[in-house]
């Protein structure tokens, strides 16, 4: 039973931000994903196997501005995730035009791009390429939701469920695999990097002071 997880990033971003709240701002930002992950196999059956990992993501590049280092803060993390074997797919922000009619001015602002679309090719390359006998994809978003159904007809021997972020269970997920279970809050503060956090190359990675 090999297991592959998908994990989509800023879904789970937010939901670490509002577990760090109802924790009553206990911090869950220096999240090891792949102790998290390690933790539900016992759930997928007695002989699963993690045989892979994948986060999607993308640079907040236009943050910067208002928040500095929020890049560097960010690949601290994703390099924390590569020392663990978790493979990192970064997609883009995109600059959008948005007219607001009420007071007649015109912004600019960015939305993540490619990341659902990168799921869902890599769910179909896994299936297809036989890598994994379950695929466990992380998030409430149901733009992944036509992915997951066409992957569920073309290949009716492999399984997919969902682990739902803390926060973001999602009904129409469930119908779809309803095996899929949610996320705590506590498991986030208990699944955290040591601090500092050493690489392969014996570097020293700090949690950041602020976020």
């Amino acid at each position: 039973m090999r297991i592959s997880f998908l994990i989509d990033g800023f879904n789970l971003y937010h939901s670490i931000l509002q577990a760090s709240i109802d924790l009553k701002n206990t911090s869950t930002k220096w999240l090891n994903i792949r102790s998290l992950c390690s933790s539900y196999m016992y759930l997928l059956g007695r002989e699963a196997d993690l045989q892979s990992i994948y986060y999607f993501s993308a640079l907040a590049i236009h943050l910067e501005a208002r928040k500095p280092d929020v890049t560097k803060r960010h690949l601290a993390f994703i390099s924390c995730l590569e020392a663990t074997g978790i493979v990192v797919e970064l997609g883009r922000f995109k600059e959008k035009t948005i007219h607001c009619h009420n007071c007649n001015r015109t912004m600019i602002r960015h939305e993540e791009k490619e990341t659902d679309v990168a799921i869902s090719v890599k769910l179909l390359e896994l299936m297809i390429a036989d890598e994994c006998d379950t695929a466990v994809i992380i998030t409430g978003d149901t733009d992944i939701a036509p992915a997951v159904r066409t992957t569920q007809k073309l290949f009716p021997q492999k399984n997919i469920l969902f682990v739902f972020p803390y926060g973001r269970k999602n009904r129409e997920l469930v119908k779809i695999a309803p095996k899929s279970f949610s996320i705590s809050k506590e498991q986030y503060a208990k699944h955290q990097f040591s601090n500092p956090f050493i690489l392969t190359d014996g570097t020293q990675v700090h949690k950041p002071l602020r976020w």
